[in-house]
């Protein structure tokens, strides 16, 4: 709602005054429609300069509506057209943050002048809470902040926020070929919000999420201060790890201990139609994905196709990874698994950084230079929503899922295995709550383009989403039906703009976090008890102590 009429005037010249930014004079004109005064936003950009390192002139890093570059970066990474494309409201200001002081002075300045903080590094999230605001905002913006340090001595990583998954399976390759990180499957997701709430892939059997192996980080807090894990204490250090870092302050860095892989692993991917038995297979998956010894990994993936006749079926997808060679593989398939029918034709033998490539998409043999690539340039409209499974989906309830798939087009599910690593890792070990007891979790997502409708079809496809989780509920988790913080999806419940409103929060803060929710609240109270960092899925503080 923050329609901006702009005087002329160009931030080109802040470059060349230096230190005589405070002084300069930007007139910002406000529409009436917004309650942001034109003197509120020209004091935050008088405030900046004097919060940020004078040797890293914070001017380079500002864009307001009157730079050129201002939509172009606001659209580069806000990856939902859904969300794009609706948004009423648009950043006051974008800060790119070149310096971590950068990132410490919109802190400040927001707070002083009462301006809402919205961060963004790669610009993943579902519901686009990281690119709009129901209030007068302004959007940091980390993705430059994106150095990797790979020490092989110590076998870690330290991470900035801004570098993506890609970059990460890069640099470690660049000093290891027996080497990796359990992290995620695309590999353009921004490192901070990917690792905060949880950052799961092929390898979490074995080694977990990307949170259970993080040894520190850097957190600016509510006061703009820089924290790392012994000065933000133990508590919060717990929370940001699965509990969305976004509640608690920003993430500048992570420190993570990289895992051991072998120096070829094997990929596959086996298909099956109805006709060929895939409801009876992925009814038998259910049983035995989460049992396989941990170095296996089988994603399932269901999808609707038109068969020889033009008719609809089902195909699904048996996606395979195993930290060894094809020779164990086929044994350890025909002894677990025997009905999928795996031969060494369906196996490739891979790098495990080539893995990363092959899970991502890209045709087998492709450079791993792809991985460099740090925004996702096929966008769509989409709406995703998330469950958990702690018991196996008899044959009608797949039989269920098939139908509605049929009915629905452009629907993209996938099916990720627990237990191994998942199944020893207590609920309260970390913020991610979802752990023993799991069998699978579910993404659904349903996408559409310009073609079927864009915008004006969201109504549509948002209520196709909304009928495919209500045909599930009778088989998925319940009191409460568990959702993945990182799969953001408001309709699980959301608080207008993050105002303290306890029992709000409760509704969707026990479906991503379970119980741990009431202690995040707690870390939250230690961190920023005034409730600066919020959102519509934040977590309130905690100033008493709740009934639960």
């Amino acid at each position: 709602m923050h329609h901006l009429l702009i005087s002329q005037y160009s931030f080109a010249n802040m470059k060349a005054l230096g230190s005589t930014l405070p002084f300069l004079s930007i007139f910002i004109l406000l529409s009436v429609s917004s309650a942001t005064s034109s003197d509120q936003v020209d004091n935050f950009l008088r405030c900046l300069p004097t919060h940020s390192h004078r040797s890293f002139p914070i001017a380079d890093a500002i864009l307001t509506p009157a730079n050129s570059s201002f939509q172009s970066i606001y659209q580069l990474r806000a990856n939902n057209l859904r969300i794009l494309s609706s948004a009423t409201s648009r950043p006051l200001v974008i800060i790119t943050a070149l310096h971590p002081s950068h990132a410490q002075a919109t802190v400040v300045c927001a707070k002083r002048h009462g301006l809402q903080v919205r961060i963004r590094s790669g610009g993943h999230d579902y519901e686009g809470l990281s690119y709009t605001s129901s209030v007068p905002f302004v959007i940091l913006d980390m993705f430059n902040l994106r150095s990797i340090k790979v020490d092989m001595k110590t076998e870690t990583a330290w991470v900035q926020a801004g570098a993506t998954t890609g970059e990460l399976y890069y640099r470690i390759a660049e000093k290891s070929k027996v080497h990796g990180f359990p992290s995620g499957v695309c590999t353009t997701l921004g490192i901070g919000g990917h690792f905060s709430g949880g950052g799961y892939g092929f390898l979490m059997r074995k080694y977990g999420l990307s949170i259970d192996n993080v040894i520190d980080a850097e957190l600016i807090d509510a006061n703009g201060r820089i924290l790392n894990r012994k000065s933000m204490g133990e508590e919060v250090f717990w929370a940001i790890r699965g509990g969305g870092t976004t509640s608690f302050g920003i993430i500048l860095s992570w420190t993570v201990k990289l895992v051991r892989v072998p120096p070829k692993v094997t990929v596959f991917t086996v298909q099956r139609t109805l006709s060929q038995g895939a409801t009876e297979l992925a009814y038998r998956w259910q049983q035995v994905a989460p049992k396989l010894p941990k170095d296996l990994f089988i994603r399932l993936q269901p999808e609707p196709i038109n068969n020889d006749s033009n008719n609809k079926t089902i195909r699904v997808s048996f996606i395979g990874h195993f930290l060894g060679q094809t020779d164990r593989l086929v044994q350890l398939m025909n002894a677990n698994f025997p009905e999928l029918g795996l031969t060494r034709n369906d196996c490739l033998e891979m790098s495990w950084v080539e893995s990363a490539l092959y899970w991502a998409g890209f045709p087998n043999g492709t450079s791993i230079d792809v991985l460099l690539n740090r925004v996702q340039t096929s966008r769509v409209f989409y709406k995703t929503k998330s469950d958990y499974y702690k018991a196996v989906i008899p044959r009608e309830g797949l039989e269920t899922l098939w139908q509605v798939l049929m009915d629905i087009e452009n629907i993209f599910v996938q099916l990720n295995p627990y237990g191994g690593r998942m199944e020893e890792i207590s609920d309260t070990a970390t913020a991610f709550a979802h752990r023993a007891g799991n069998l699978f979790k579910v993404q659904y997502t349903i996408t559409w383009s310009e073609s079927d409708g864009g915008l004006s079809a969201a109504s549509r496809f948002i209520e196709l989403s909304r009928r495919l989780y209500r045909a599930m509920a009778p088989y998925a988790s319940s009191n409460p039906r568990e959702a993945f913080i990182n799969y953001r999806d408001l309709d699980v419940g959301s608080n207008e703009s993050g105002e303290t409103n306890f029992e709000v929060a409760k509704e969707y803060g026990t479906k991503y976090f379970g119980n741990n929710f009431f202690r995040l609240a707690g870390a939250k109270a230690i961190i920023d008890p005034e409730n600066f960092f919020k959102n519509e899925q934040s977590i309130p503080p905690l100033l008493t102590s709740p009934a639960h």
